[in-house]
């Protein structure tokens, strides 16, 4: 009777033993890079340069797979494609590099200009199009003496498309894909449960878009910088752009006339022949509060320019 009391005792011991080395809960997922993170990259590996901040809009952003789509739900119930639409705008404003405008919205944004008074619609450089193109879930368990462990997995992808707004080309192209899992085990029934996880779909979605918005990113910065004169008086040239746009007080400025434009009759695009320098300006004063509205004041210190001429941009000294 002694031994078998002692075997009573231990049992429940040894089971509770082993219950302590449950794991817990824990997420596995691509890494996705934060606003916060992707600026300090930026800034620590690309030295401080003139930015050509383009205006895009991001316009169609569909759901290409079965997920979320019933009868009762049209293109414009689409939260999947809403949510990848939203990440990808969230992350190019705060790379600091874009003016991002709404399109898929501007029903609403119309309809606000009705009331609060006349607006100006702004056009874009580029209009970004995209897709989620994949997206699923997978559950997996398996089973040993005492223990169970259940896994759950999301994984999506992303394609996107980048839009000459004036002629319609579509000039790049990039896919990502990205995926999240959520683990829980127990032992002898202790330890941790898991239900099913909806932010894994979100931590998906999001890692596909971290995958994409980098490539993205560098194609929209290959154009060169270049700004427009907005006034020539008394002898002071005012240009858009300032410190933003990574404008300095002293910086010196290339004015260009613009070549001229030609069509090409082998691909029936226009073609801008080489523009021609006329003058230099140096930066003597900065104006305006945010990106949409900032100017800087320059001064001629080489050439010439013309006060009523419309075909001249400014760019940096080559």
């Amino acid at each position: 009777m002694r031994k078998l009391s002692l075997l009573a005792v231990g049992i429940p011991l040894v089971i509770a033993g082993c219950a302590t080395v449950s794991n817990p809960p824990r997420v596995i997922e691509l890494p996705t890079n934060t606003s916060a993170a992707i600026r300090q990259a930026q800034q620590a590996s690309v030295p401080k340069q003139k930015v050509f901040k383009r205006k895009v809009a991001i316009g169609r952003f569909t759901n290409e797979t079965r997920y979320g789509k019933t009868f009762l739900r049209d293109g414009e119930m689409d939260p999947l494609g809403k949510q990848a639409s939203d990440m990808l705008s969230t992350r190019l404003v705060d790379s600091g590099q874009f003016v991002v405008f709404e399109r898929p919205d501007i029903a609403k944004l119309e309809r606000e200009a009705a009331i609060s008074g006349p607006t100006k619609l702004v056009g874009v450089d580029t209009l970004i199009l995209g897709s989620v193109t994949e997206f699923g879930r997978t559950t997996q368990g398996t089973t040993g003496f005492l223990s169970q462990t259940k896994t759950q997995v999301a994984r999506a992808k992303v394609e996107l498309r980048l839009v000459n707004a004036k002629t319609g080309q579509v000039y790049f192209s990039a896919t990502g894909a990205g995926s999240a899992s959520t683990e829980s085990g127990s032992i002898a029934g202790y330890g941790s449960k898991s239900d099913y996880d909806d932010s894994l779909n979100d931590r998906a979605i999001g890692a596909a878009i971290s995958e994409v918005q980098n490539s993205l990113i560098q194609k929209l910065k290959e154009k060169p910088w270049r700004t427009d004169i907005l006034s020539v008086q008394d002898g002071a040239v005012f240009i858009s752009g300032a410190a933003r746009q990574g404008i300095q007080i002293g910086d010196t400025l290339a004015v260009y006339r613009k070549g001229k434009t030609v069509t090409s009759a082998q691909s029936g695009f226009d073609i801008e022949l080489p523009a021609t320098l006329i003058a230099k300006l140096q930066v003597a004063s900065q104006f305006g509060d945010n990106e949409t509205n900032e100017g800087s004041q320059a001064t001629v210190i080489a050439g010439s320019i013309p006060s009523t001429s419309t075909d001249l941009f400014v760019g940096e000294v080559k």
